[in-house]
């Protein structure tokens, strides 16, 4: 009996440890030079922008996509809970485009400070942040 409630208490702790750092980890928002006209994209439309197969945004202008490197952890979490894809799934799809000659791979930035740094300062800019990198120099995006 006391086995039981000892293991139940552990079970009870391990989930709550779990689900407390899925809570205080750092959201990804996808941000936008200040200057885009759009403010709300699709999943699928945001795949496309960063997969390079859709090259402007939904009004017309071009898209400038920046990406941190792929072993960052903030851009695996945000291609794997904002895309629903993973980081080597994006990367078959940029060599694609690259290899093929049918388009160029995105811009890569090393820090999220040179990220917001390149899209603040860049049309069409488009790219993802953690929350408290986030400044009034650009927009915060919605995605449904």
């Amino acid at each position: 009996m006391m086995r039981r409630l000892a293991n139940a208490l552990w079970l009870a702790v391990l989930i709550g440890l779990s689900s407390w750092t899925m809570a205080d980890e750092p959201s990804v928002l996808l941000v936008a030079n200040a200057g885009v006209e759009t403010h709300h994209l699709t999943r699928d439309t945001t795949r496309a922008l960063f997969a390079m197969r859709q090259r402007t945004w939904p009004d017309g202008q071009a898209a400038r996509i920046f990406v941190l490197p792929n072993r960052h952890p903030v851009h695996a979490r945000f291609v794997k809970q904002r895309l629903s894809v993973y980081p080597h799934q994006l990367q078959l799809a940029w060599d694609r485009v690259v290899f093929s000659g049918t388009g160029q791979a995105p811009n890569r930035v090393l820090t999220q400070a040179e990220m917001l740094e390149q899209i603040a300062s860049t049309p069409g800019a488009l790219g993802y942040l953690e929350r408290e990198y986030v400044d009034d120099r650009v927009q915060v995006l919605t995605m449904e």
